[in-house]
């Protein structure tokens, strides 16, 4: 699932996801002092992304289909795969070709590497 989200749309899932499940008032509010938007506005936006899969408007309830680590991992996924051919090593050549990383993020990497081996 390709989903592309242009910055308002993101900054907009980030507020849902921090305070769902919300009530679609509670969100126009939360939208008109965030974003200085309209209800109007709040709606066309939340109608968008509950068509592409991200959140559901039931009852007056606005709640989240995907969770915002899920949408982002799919993103990642989808950046990897489309920029280096689906190839991890590719694209971490690629990240540390002009930057070092820390003793603490070759652990953590490392550990990662432990962790899918079994």
């Amino acid at each position: 699932m390709a989903v592309e989200l242009g910055e308002v749309q993101l900054q907009f899932a980030k507020l849902i996801w921090e305070k769902e499940p919300v009530g679609s008032g509670e969100l126009v509010k939360l939208c008109s002092e965030e974003f200085g938007w309209k209800k109007s506005t709040t709606y066309t936006v939340l109608k968008k992304l509950c068509e592409k899969g991200l959140f559901k408007n039931e009852d007056g309830i606005v709640s989240s289909l995907i969770s915002q680590d899920e949408f982002y991992t799919r993103r990642s996924e989808e950046f990897v795969e489309e920029t280096f051919g689906g190839s991890l090593p590719a694209f971490l050549a690629a990240f540390t070709s002009h930057q070092k990383l820390s003793q603490k993020e070759l652990q953590e990497i490392q550990r990662i590497i432990d962790n899918a081996k079994d």
